[in-house]
């Protein structure tokens, strides 16, 4: 039986410990192919290099380095560097949660994305990172999550890509728990500094002050201890509100 083949990225870069424990986790039961920053690009969100060249550069075999985002390591992967179309993309294991409101920045869950664009299931991966870090479980427990989605691939809606989310102090027999995208709270800041010769310069950030407590979130899920699997989609189209704008007759104007 041809074994699975699946494309590896993340946002953290090429040499990040998640990155290498969740190939070696996959590699088990599936050919993999990394594709993955030369740097970090953590925060990067779903951008697109269209006006400078990218480079590739062999790391190791099966292990290639781009210059770019994690959006153009996928794009590059799947358009160029495989040798044959994956089954699945698998970014990750972030250093941090994606959960709530960070999925809008994550680039974790960008590469996922454009995995998804190109019509190739997709995973994102994220762990806290608050405590001691149990990685080599939550890259067992993400090659669990791989093999079920493989299992279950044709019943799955096609719109729908996976974002996982695992506690930092994960087990092999951490249950699941099927979840929503929650709402993030953050204390934003910008801060000015001056730089060595005078010059102001300004430094986004912020205290995570949490998540909104609602039940069934992704959230509320990893702080009770859970792995919180979350279906995402990308079509943005606000129904209620089309609803809303066609009744006060916008269609009419």
């Amino acid at each position: 039986m041809t074994r699975p083949y699946i494309l590896i990225s993340n946002d953290d870069g090429v040499d990040a410990p998640g990155l290498l424990a969740l190939r070696d986790a996959l590699a088990t039961f599936a050919d993999t192919l990394v594709v993955a920053p030369e740097s970090q690009q953590s925060a990067g969100s779903h951008a697109i290099t269209l006006h400078k060249p990218l480079r590739l550069k062999e790391r190791a075999p099966g292990v290639l380095a781009c210059s770019g985002t994690p959006a153009d390591c996928v794009y590059v992967g799947l358009q160029h560097a495989v040798t044959r179309k994956p089954e699945l993309v698998v970014s990750g294991i972030n250093d941090g949660l994606n959960i709530a409101d960070d999925i809008t920045y994550s680039g974790t869950v960008a590469a996922a994305m454009e995995g998804h664009l190109m019509d190739v299931r997709s995973v994102a991966f994220s762990q806290d990172h608050r405590r001691p870090v149990a990685l080599e479980a939550a890259a067992k427990v993400a090659a669990k999550v791989c093999q079920w989605v493989l299992a279950h691939h044709e019943a799955l809606p096609p719109e729908a890509l996976i974002n996982v989310n695992l506690p930092a102090d994960v087990r092999e027999d951490t249950p699941w728990r099927l979840t929503r995208q929650g709402i993030r709270e953050y204390h934003r800041q910008v801060r000015e500094h001056r730089d060595p010769r005078g010059r102001p310069y300004y430094w986004i950030g912020g205290a995570q002050l949490g998540y909104r407590e609602v039940p069934g979130t992704d959230g509320v899920a990893v702080h009770a201890g859970f792995v919180s699997i979350t279906p995402l989609q990308l079509r943005m189209t606000c129904d209620p509100a089309l609803d809303v704008m066609k009744r006060l007759g916008l269609d009419e104007a």
